[in-house]
């Protein structure tokens, strides 16, 4: 479950990434290689994900190929762990915040 957990955070610094003003490609190269050595993906693959991020580099926009992995590695992830990657904490959790707090405390 650890590599799942370092998984998905790699993901969420992807999408950071690519979502935020410093698109850097080198940071997207580094998330994407390491998703895919941590998937154990085969060697043609990951040959064809550096190949797909030097055609983004030459045509100054994402392969879809990358986005598309990156979105299938995140689908294949277990919901829990996406949301311990991300901060989110269960209702539960914080549930328990909520119930110690009183309209008279306000």
């Amino acid at each position: 479950m650890g590599g799942e957990v370092f998984q998905a955070q790699i993901i969420k610094n992807f999408f950071d990434t690519i979502t935020g003003t410093d698109r850097n490609l080198t940071r997207i190269y580094m998330c994407v290689i390491s998703v895919a050595k941590l998937r154990m993906e085969k060697p043609e693959k990951i040959t064809f994900l550096v190949d797909q991020i030097r055609k983004s580099k030459q045509q100054r926009e994402l392969s879809i190929d990358i986005l598309d992995y990156m979105v299938d590695a995140a689908i294949q992830l277990d919901m829990n762990v996406v949301q311990t990657a991300f901060g989110v904490k269960e209702i539960g959790e914080i549930m328990q915040d909520f119930n110690g707090i009183s309209l008279d405390t306000l």
